[in-house]
């Protein structure tokens, strides 16, 4: 059984109470173990880097070390916190003094250090690259049947965060939804940024670029689309609506997070699909 340490993130455990649900079951399915990390913190979201890099640096080099000193990598759901903890361990790799620094905060408060051995994966690199699409392909009980759109956003693309995907061209999540007995709608869109960590500040930014991913994915003639990325997720299903009003696009489309969509077609929650299913044939229509 392949054991890995795991991450929930900034919103799993709040406001998204549907992936804790989902990646549970189906990493026991496929005989993935995940260990909690005991004590692990906020990444920061890219929300405190803005103030002071060197205290959400420290954040996740403790979340980070915390479970090294288990001899675990770790695993998120969440393209942003994947990304932000891959960019921290290579900023600490590249500059020893900085590395150094920050291991000073974490050791005065948490007694550990990060030395850079365990490494963060996305869900999704991990099912690909780890599992292999074969063995999900034969775990599959309910093929989903339906006209994909995957969303990948700009954060997992960046140089290091990728794994062995194409960083300007990622096809991953198609080669998953194919495996999952879906079709994969491919759109121009899929990488764009949706503005998560300005809907605060720059509102109006952030919905344009939400209805522009949505109505792409919608115009290619998507009638769902699954999301990496746990922020992200927000403005693609939460503002939809708002993206739409605002930018006069159709972006009314059934958007469900990449745990969901995994774990319904391996045999969960089937009463959840069903009404998935639903939701598509009715604005579909």
């Amino acid at each position: 059984m392949a054991k890995i340490a795991y991450y929930p993130g900034n919103v799993a455990r709040a406001g998204a109470a549907e992936i804790e649900d989902t990646i549970q079951p189906l990493c026991r399915a496929l005989n993935i173990q995940l260990v909690e990390i005991p004590r692990a913190s906020s990444d920061g979201g890219n929300v405190i880097k803005q103030a002071t890099p060197k205290l959400q640096d420290a954040l996740v080099a403790r979340n980070l070390a915390l479970a090294e000193s288990k001899g675990l990598d770790v695993m998120t759901t969440c393209a942003t916190s994947h990304a932000i903890m891959c960019n921290t361990a290579q900023d600490m790799a590249r500059d020893p003094v900085y590395a150094s620094t920050v291991n000073n905060l974490v050791a005065r408060t948490s007694k550990v250090e990060y030395t850079g051995e365990t490494q963060s994966w996305h869900l999704l690199h991990y099912l690909v690259e780890e599992i292999g699409l074969d063995k999900i392909r034969d775990a599959v009980k309910n093929p989903l049947k339906m006209k994909i759109a995957a969303y990948y956003g700009p954060d997992m693309q960046r140089d290091g965060a990728c794994a062995g995907d194409d960083p300007f061209m990622p096809t991953y999540m198609e080669q998953l939804i194919e495996a999952l007995g879906g079709t994969a709608v491919d759109y121009d869109s899929k990488c764009m940024s949706v503005g998560s960590t300005s809907m605060l500040t720059l509102e109006d930014s952030s919905l344009a670029m939400t209805a522009a991913v949505l109505s792409d994915a919608i115009q290619s003639g998507a009638e769902l689309v699954v999301s990496a990325c746990t922020m992200s997720h927000i403005n693609l299903d939460s503002y939809q609506s708002k993206a739409g009003r605002v930018s006069g696009k159709n972006t009314t489309v059934p958007v469900c997070h990449l745990s969901e969509l995994v774990a319904f077609a391996l045999g969960f929650y089937p009463d959840r699909l069903a009404q998935l299913r639903t939701r598509v044939r009715l604005i579909g229509s």
